[in-house]
């Protein structure tokens, strides 16, 4: 098996797992949404998870994955595996000590950090100090994250997929269902609120995602024990990796605060000042279901692999192996960007419309998910493209392009909401544009770099993958209007509506693949099916 094809096979593991994480995910969205709608208490909640939220993807899952991949690989490569384990157990001490300090930091000073992110809820009694206390209790679930994450990169390294992508269900299914228990059934008689339950879920969710990997990572002969040595040169080399990576996440997080803080200023002419943090957070949640089986997926799977390429110093497969992953990107997420936003409205209304998520929430939720599904490829690309940069020891280029994005998000946010005023939908489409920016930048320079990346493969991809969503995207609108003309605006319209239009779609993008004769089309789908199949043939031979 090539470098490649094991890529794409592990990418389809990882695909299924983070599919499985992603619905569940929304699951939990569709039990928020039902109870408590896109209100005050909501917006509080998101706000104070958002928060922890922010410091993961800036210590743990952004800067800590992508620096400690890298090294921990080599050392699987280069050295013993007792070696390997002694690195993992300093970097896991270093993150209880550190990480540690800025929760209790974080939980100290939530009132600053409301009121950085969110001064609007001021105008709200009682939002701001929610959002407060929704801060102080979920603010240890970044610590939780941080060592899962750390687990999930070990086991990666050990081409181990399907266990570390599982986590994150676990973390869904734990956060819903300890989140019910401590706010409906027990917290009359402990004195929870039912939103501060669910936020207590948080963070119970959180430790069964890092408890979910811990078998796995004891069959790989990797036990944890504290271990205190700074002068380590693999520890000092993730350290300095993690530097400029966490100047480069800091500034995708500067723009998550602005737009944040924009977005709790917006003053619906319908909700006042509920609803757009909400509407962005219930759209950018379909997002991470494409995001995260496409893009999240192949992304986890290249890095160990680009990482091993690199360690040996064999670059013509670092380029093929990437070249071939973004490839594979694009035929997954361009035909789900045009889905999402031909079908945004039917989504929204057949998952979250009911109860206190009212038909207005759902338009307003869709104007968002069209917007982000712009930078849907760009997303995904960056997911690709930045962890490469690490695998050849250069985490300086991902911060100055992620530093540079500040000026441009900043400056598309007020263009989008003040001046062409698309509100919270402008947010959406800043965002995009933060993306596609990136992704660009980025190819442009680890193209030059490498001495090229496949680019006429990649673009010949590119357009042929564009005419084969374009042709899906004709035949969803078009079986769109004929339902909706027919039936009408009601959730049960929305479902009818995406009962014939998604397979109509996915048919009429699988025949205009085949058609154009993509190369990715097949190989792709065999690692989507391959774990179903292999898993249906597992389950018949037992019956046998």
């Amino acid at each position: 098996m090539t470098a490649q094809e094991s890529v794409v096979r592990s990418a389809g593991v990882a695909s299924i797992a983070i599919g499985m994480s992603r619905i569940t995910g929304l699951v939990r969205e569709i039990v928020m949404a039902r109870l408590f709608g896109a209100g005050q208490a909501y917006d509080a909640f998101l706000l104070g998870f958002r928060i922890p939220n922010l410091t993961r993807d800036l210590f743990a899952e952004g800067a800590l994955s992508s620096a400690f991949v890298p090294v921990f690989t080599e050392y699987l490569a280069t050295r013993s595996k007792e070696e390997a384990a002694l690195l993992a157990n300093r970097v896991a001490t270093a993150l209880i000590l550190f990480v540690g300090a800025i929760c209790l930091i974080g939980a100290i000073g939530a009132p600053l950090l409301v009121e950085l992110l969110a001064p609007g809820f001021h105008e709200n009694a009682g939002k701001f100090e929610l959002a407060v206390t929704m801060t102080r209790i979920m603010f240890p679930f970044l610590l939780l994250v941080a060592l899962a994450a750390q687990a999930m990169g070990v086991l990666n390294a050990n081409n181990v997929f399907g266990v570390p992508a599982t986590a994150s269900t676990m973390f869904n299914i734990g956060s819903v269902g300890f989140g019910l228990l401590l706010g409906f059934v027990a917290g009359p008689y402990i004195g929870l609120s039912p939103i501060e339950g669910m936020a207590y879920g948080v963070v119970l969710g959180g430790a069964l995602q890092l408890l979910w990997q811990m078998p796995s990572l004891f069959r790989a002969g990797f036990r944890f024990r504290p271990m205190f040595n700074w002068s380590d040169p693999g520890l000092r080399r993730i350290i300095n990796m993690m530097g400029p990576a966490i100047l480069g996440n800091a500034a995708v997080q500067i723009n998550v605060m602005v737009n944040t803080n924009f977005a709790s200023s917006i003053i619906d002419p319908v909700r006042g000042a509920d609803g757009p943090v909400s509407w962005l957070a219930y759209a950018f949640r379909f997002m991470q279901l494409p995001l995260g089986l496409f893009g999240v997926a192949m992304a986890t799977a290249t890095l160990p692999s680009i990482s091993r390429s690199a360690a040996a110093g064999n670059f013509d497969e670092f380029r093929r192996t990437l070249s071939r992953s973004l490839s594979t990107v694009f035929l997954l997420t361009l035909p789900s960007s045009v889905g999402l936003m031909v079908l945004g409205q039917s989504i929204i209304g057949a998952v979250y419309e009911g109860l206190k998520f009212e038909p207005y929430d759902t338009q307003q939720t869709a104007n968002a998910l069209s917007f982000f599904a712009v930078g849907l490829l760009g997303y995904s690309g960056v997911k690709i493209l930045t962890p490469a940069f690490y695998a050849l020891n250069d985490s300086r280029t991902p911060m100055l392009v992620s530093l540079s994005s500040i000026l441009i998000n900043y400056a598309a946010a007020i263009a989008l909401t003040r001046y062409a005023g698309l509100g919270h939908a402008g947010l959406a489409l800043c965002t995009s544009v933060v993306a596609l920016f990136t992704f660009l930048f980025q190819f442009v320079i680890l193209r030059g770099r490498l001495g090229g990346i496949y680019g006429r493969l990649l673009v010949s991809s590119l357009w042929k993958v564009g005419v084969a969503a374009g042709a899906m995207g004709l035949a969803v609108a078009l079986t769109n209007w004929a339902v909706m003309h027919g039936l009408g605006v009601s959730r049960k319209a929305h479902l009818i509506n995406l009962v014939f239009s998604i397979p109509i779609g996915l048919l009429v993008f699988y025949r205009a693949s085949q058609w154009l004769k993509i190369p990715e089309l097949e190989p792709a789908m065999r690692a989507l099916g391959g774990p179903i199949l292999r898993s249906l043939r597992r389950q018949r031979g037992t019956i046998q």
